[in-house]
């Protein structure tokens, strides 16, 4: 049978996560691709799930979420960043993980044409979620300036036209591990409030950052806090990406459109897993300090291996993600190396091109995960030093 796909998904194929765990497993390779921990998170908080399931919180919660969760939510951001988001007022929806919360709101804000300005690389579900929405991207890329990733303010400047309709951003940015500055954000900020943009900020690792870079989010800014949608999720920050709890905040007819599109695509869900993050978010944010110093050293650990293996590493700021040059190992092409490391040294790691459209540029990128247990990353870092181009 011919490809009955639509057009608007045609193009998009099986996800570069399940074809490099696939690889994994037909190898016996360590898995240092796929972004999960394979450590659980506080027992607080899995105690609250198992709690909550014994109590009967096993049904449909609200469409916007339990109540408790959206308190503990908005008590969260206005305690770490001075935001103010009423939960009772509309200004807090919960979804299932930050992956519905992108395609709820683009879903909702964008008309067929619509421009989507995004920093490149990304995430491989904006390319899906835009699609979805009948939206255009407007990648500006982010290149190393210096020692770290940057982008040019005039290419972003020319990346907005009369039909951009949105900005999405990632801080902390997977896969490259940049935290937008403050100084960044500013002329994102000014931008946006020039142009009449919405911006949709997924933060997802906004507690994970290292050697004291300060996340920050857009909404903050001048301006900011009326046109942002502020996406976040439980999974990274405490170890649960299985539960699939995110939530957005924003102004309530901003957060109104993206329940429209929500509502018909989980309605709502994961009512005991909303229970436990609520404690989580209440009483176990110094697991989460604990966390992002444990983090910080494995990226160490790895990167020393890397480097060792005669790699060039990128700077990590924060998230899951440490990514290298494979021309520095000999190689013009992600894929090739990582199915070369995959049957010589039984590793497996992502090739990055698959999160841009320049895609000649992003060959030389792949992409390792530092959030695995301390056997794991043991053995992926001993098998990684018999890794022969």
């Amino acid at each position: 049978m011919t490809d009955v796909t639509s057009s608007k998904l045609r193009g998009l194929g099986t996800t570069i996560f399940a074809e490099m765990t696939a690889l994994a497993k037909r190898t016996g390779a360590v898995n240092l691709g796929q972004g999960f921990p394979d450590t659980d998170g506080p027992a607080g908080v899995l105690a609250a799930a198992r709690d909550a399931i014994s109590a009967g919180l096993n049904q449909y919660p609200p469409v916007d979420g339990l109540p408790e969760l959206k308190s503990a939510i908005a008590a969260a951001r206005a305690d770490r960043y001075g935001q103010v988001f009423d939960p009772d007022g509309g200004e807090i929806m919960v979804t299932a993980g930050a992956t519905e919360a992108i395609a709820s709101v683009l879903i909702a804000l964008c008309e067929p044409g619509d421009e989507v300005v995004v920093f490149e690389p990304y995430y491989d579900s904006y390319l899906a979620n835009m699609a979805m929405a009948g939206a255009v991207r407007r990648p500006v890329q982010l290149r190393m300036a210096g020692d770290r990733f940057g982008f040019d303010p005039a290419e972003l400047r020319a990346a907005i036209t009369p039909k951009t309709r949105l900005l999405l951003l990632n801080s902390p940015h997977n896969p490259t591990g940049k935290v937008f500055t403050a100084a960044e954000l500013t002329l994102i900020a000014e931008l946006c409030v020039e142009h009449d943009l919405i911006a949709v900020t997924d933060e997802v690792y906004e507690y994970l950052t290292f050697d004291g870079a300060e996340h920050i989010p857009l909404a903050t800014l001048p301006g900011m806090r009326e046109r942002t949608l502020t996406i976040s999720s439980a999974g990274k920050t405490f170890s649960a990406t299985g539960w699939k709890i995110g939530w957005v905040c924003g102004p309530a007819p901003l957060v109104a459109a993206a329940r429209k599109a929500k509502q018909f695509l989980t309605f709502a869900g994961g009512t005991p897993f909303q229970a436990a993050i609520a404690v989580g978010l209440r009483d176990e944010l110094d697991w989460v300090a604990a966390l992002r110093a444990d983090l910080q050293e494995r990226r160490d650990r790895l990167r020393k291996a890397l480097t060792a293996m005669g790699a060039e590493t990128y700077p990590c700021e924060g998230t899951y993600f440490l990514q290298i040059d494979v021309r520095s190992l000999g190689y013009e092409d992600g894929v090739e190396f990582c199915r070369d490391l995959a049957e010589k040294a039984k590793v497996v790691a992502i090739p990055a091109q698959v999160f841009f459209d320049d895609v000649e540029t992003g060959r030389r990128y792949v992409r390792f995960a530092f959030c695995k247990s301390d056997a794991v990353l043991d053995e992926g870092i001993r098998r990684l030093a018999t890794f022969t181009s």
